[in-house]
């Protein structure tokens, strides 16, 4: 049994994520933990609320809030839903947690005691009348490379890329719009130039790391990299334990990464032994989900300041990095209502419903935009027509023309036999997609499950054999009932909810969360007795959907 340890990308507590942030990294790795741990590993899947940074804290300004108290309130608005949305976190945590704060500190005084951090004086943006530095989003202006207003003092909306707050063009303070002043302060820096050679040898040397992500994270390489700043003027966030720092911050993003050892520590409390048997032990294997354009904190920065310990802490073993997920042709946007959030979402329909649709076009290979009329197509045809129909067929037949269930293994066709091979061929291709991250075509694969029922069915024709052909009638509904059985195990890491209920349909014993992949291909304890069951999903029409998410957006 193989030790994982799953995360995904910490969302910021500002607000609660978007139908992009859920496919781009919790979603995907839900799918990835659930696999996993059917496959008999040790997995501890974990993630955490991202509480310091500007954003938060601007965002509490704005809704007249202390920070702590909307950080607060918005964890565990943000935790809540999660798990309305079915994932399996082992722990789901934060970064104003007493046991991240205190590795987080402790990391970093034994990175500045190896001689990795060193101080320097910089230019940043003040307000006079706020009498306050401005770091990163506090500041806004012009951004000197596209010409857009509006940019942050860390990163451009409207073109991508990231700025020197000091660059803006008539810049103003975020909180007053008051005009800001260029004054001198001085900063930590974390010295990544001195693992440049390190990290690029570990880029080298990881063959599961993507081509893409080794390739542009290599490249960054060789342009050379740069220190990073590693402290801020602002109080909230996590104070910098160097001397001479006092009032000074951790940048987030320099401390929200470790939040991946933190959770895991967090999550065996005082049996230290524990946690070190995943985060220092070669043998365990790691997993990454985060959006592409997260990529170098976790291919560079993170493994440096892992390295920067001179602990043998496991470095990334594979970073999943999708692309970016658009909603009807635009960018996600709440100030200009373009989009849907999470706790809209399920306000609209069940959380499978979506679940599903987002991950059959999980963007793998380039962005891909979400519409109504896809997810009209997703519910209706797919879920509804051909998995829904599938399965309803299966039990509706079983109930009809063998009420007492199925009893035993019949004596097997050509025919019978060669679908049984064909199923289980298609369950192992399916594993071997998810051994390779390759989720979207396992979903793929998955509704091919149902589609083959279906024709299956069709073909066989066991409501005309009943009458003339009792032995093919029973074939023909244990096959289709080991497809049903093979189908509830491979939609589990997809649709949780619905795969239980097939699973329990079906009558058979336990939960499909204590349930092996393998099992998917094995035949049935005897005898299969269908229970009581119901449609698994309802159609659904774009423009009610439309005009319910109005509503909801409205109220």
């Amino acid at each position: 049994m193989a030790k994982w340890i799953v995360t995904s990308a910490w969302p910021y507590s500002s607000d609660v994520p978007h139908l992009g942030n859920l496919i781009g990294s919790v979603l995907s790795a839900d799918v990835m933990a659930r696999y996993l741990r059917m496959k008999g590993n040790s997995v501890i899947f974990v993630s955490g609320s991202d509480e310091h940074g500007t954003p938060v804290e601007i965002e509490a300004i704005r809704h007249g809030l202390p920070v702590r108290e909307f950080a607060n309130a918005n964890h565990r608005r943000i935790k809540n839903l999660f798990e309305e949305w079915d994932i399996s976190y082992d722990n789901y945590t934060r970064t104003e947690s007493p046991t991240h704060i205190d590795f987080v500190m402790n990391h970093f005084r034994e990175i500045y005691d190896n001689g990795f951090i060193f101080e320097e004086e910089e230019l940043v943006h003040y307000c006079p009348k706020d009498d306050r530095f401005l770091p990163d989003r506090f500041v806004e202006g012009i951004c000197p490379n596209c010409g857009a207003p509006g940019a942050r003092g860390d990163q451009c909306d409207n073109c991508g890329r990231p700025l020197d707050a000091v660059k803006l063009k008539d810049a103003y303070c975020a909180i007053c719009q008051g005009k800001t002043e260029i004054r001198r302060t001085r900063q930590w820096y974390f010295d990544l130039p001195r693992l440049s050679e390190r990290v690029k040898q570990y880029l080298l040397n990881n063959k599961e790391l993507s081509e893409n992500a080794v390739s542009f994270s290599l490249s960054l390489i060789e342009e050379g990299l740069k220190p990073r700043s590693l402290t801020r003027d602002t109080h909230w966030g996590i104070s910098a334990p160097f001397p001479g720092a006092e009032g000074k911050t951790i940048y987030v993003w320099m401390e929200a990464v470790l939040g991946y050892v933190s959770a895991v520590i967090e999550h065996f409390g005082a049996r230290e032994n524990e946690w070190r048997e995943y985060w220092i032990n070669s043998r365990t294997r790691t997993a990454y989900f985060i959006g592409k354009d997260n990529i170098p904190f976790h291919t560079i920065i993170f493994p440096a300041l892992l390295m920067a310990s001179r602990k043998n802490y496991n470095l990334p073993n594979i970073i999943s990095a999708t692309e970016f997920l658009q909603f009807e042709g635009k960018k996600f946007s709440k100030s200009r209502r373009v989009g849907i959030w999470i706790d809209e979402a399920l306000k609209i329909l069940p959380g499978d419903y979506w679940r599903y649709s987002l991950l059959s076009i999980r963007p793998e290979s380039g962005d891909v935009n979400f519409t109504y009329d896809l997810l009209e197509e997703k519910v209706n045809s797919e879920l509804n027509d051909k998995i829904g129909n599938f399965i309803n067929r299966t039990f509706s037949a079983i109930k009809r023309f063998i009420g007492n269930g199925i009893v035993k293994r019949p004596t097997m066709s050509q025919q019978g036999e060669d679908m049984i091979e064909k199923i289980n061929l298609r369950h192992d291709k399916i594993d071997e997609l998810y051994q390779r991250f390759r989720i979207q075509r396992a979903v793929r694969l998955t509704l091919e499950q149902a589609e083959e029922g279906n024709v299956y069915l069709n073909v066989t024709e066991p409501w005309k054999t009943f009458e003339t052909n009792l032995e093919a009638t029973y074939e023909a509904l244990y096959v289709v009932a080991r497809i049903v059985k093979a189908l509830a195990i491979e939609l589990y890491p997809i649709i949780p909810h619905t795969a239980e209920k097939v699973w329990s349909f079906l009558g058979l014993k336990g939960k499909l969360a204590k349930t092996g992949w393998s099992e998917g291909k094995e035949d049935f304890e005897y005898p299969v007795k269908i229970g009581e069951f119901h449609p698994l999903f309802t159609k659904i029409k774009k423009e009610e959907i439309i005009k319910k998410l109005d509503e909801v957006k409205k109220s």
